[in-house]
């Protein structure tokens, strides 16, 4: 299935896209038992399985093309983000040497997400070196802690795009990830949640980012220094992950801050992320 967080005639709510149109969640369930959130809902797997049986009777009542775009899911708590984790990219923001033994982890504050359509806010007086970074982001389906790698694609409910903005001045100057990598409005994410059963084996998923038309970024998730069941095993090891929790698998070469000369993102600028199976994250920078 594929899940979408919208907001229509002022109301917000979520559902499911089912061809041209959706079929939102309080078609599901009674309003005194209906979840207010996507991640309400993948918390209630009782509530989940009567959707799966209601699912293939029913058709969508509200129009795609009405909807504004939310952000795809908001997490119970922050973003998390693997750093490093495409060889190439690696070697083009540094070299050989910094390609990592064991992997990085950062997070991102959940107040920066902003939905497909949505606008990247600038910032122009905080940082002159915003970027792009176009990625795959897991959805954690169940509360798990100290899984192994064998377990660890069971937790999965599904994927989205996100594409981690960073304002790499700030990323130097405070030496850390999180301040360049929280600012307000900066990740966008969707359009779509995308069960994992539609996707099959992740590590087969393209990624190609576009600025203003112009390709950038293409990679393949196969090229993960850490795949994905690695990620989900060490993030889980003595630190619970819960239902809904959002985890951005890196970033392939081809972000501005390593082209010659460097190309940030201005005012004006589109940026275009797709990931095959899952769709199309598209905004403007504002």
């Amino acid at each position: 299935m594929k899940w979408i967080s919208f907001r229509v005639s002022g109301r917000e709510s979520f559902g499911i896209v089912k061809g041209d149109s959706i079929i939102d969640i309080s078609a599901f369930f009674a309003e005194s038992e209906c979840p207010r959130t996507l991640v309400e809902l993948i918390a209630q797997p009782a509530k989940l399985e009567h959707i799966e049986k209601q699912y293939e009777a029913m058709h969508g009542a509200i129009p795609c093309k009405d909807v504004q775009f939310l952000p795809a899911i908001v997490p119970p708590n922050n973003v998390m983000a693997v750093g490093k984790n495409y060889r190439k990219h690696v070697i083009e923001m540094g070299s050989v040497a910094d390609i990592p033994e064991a992997i990085m982890i950062f997070t991102k504050s959940s107040n920066t997400l902003v939905g497909h359509r949505g606008t990247i806010s600038l910032h122009a007086g905080v940082t002159s070196e915003l970027d792009y970074e176009g990625e795959l982001a897991i959805i954690i389906g169940k509360e798990v802690t100290n899984i192994s790698e064998a377990e660890a694609l069971d937790a999965i409910f599904g994927y989205t795009i996100l594409n981690d903005v960073t304002a790499r001045d700030l990323q130097v100057k405070h030496k850390q990830f999180y301040l360049a990598k929280s600012l307000d409005g900066s990740c966008p994410i969707g359009p779509y949640v995308v069960t994992k059963d539609e996707i099959g084996d992740p590590s087969a998923l393209r990624i190609q980012t576009w600025v203003n038309g112009e390709k950038r970024q293409d990679g393949t998730l196969d090229q993960l220094i850490f795949p994905i069941a690695t990620i989900i095993s060490e993030l889980s090891k003595g630190h619970t992950l819960m239902h809904g929790d959002v985890i951005a698998t890196g970033t392939p070469d081809g972000v501005g801050k390593a082209m010659k000369p460097p190309r940030f993102l201005n005012e004006g600028d589109t940026v275009t992320i797709t990931i095959e199976g899952i769709g199309t994250l598209e905004n403007q920078v504002m």
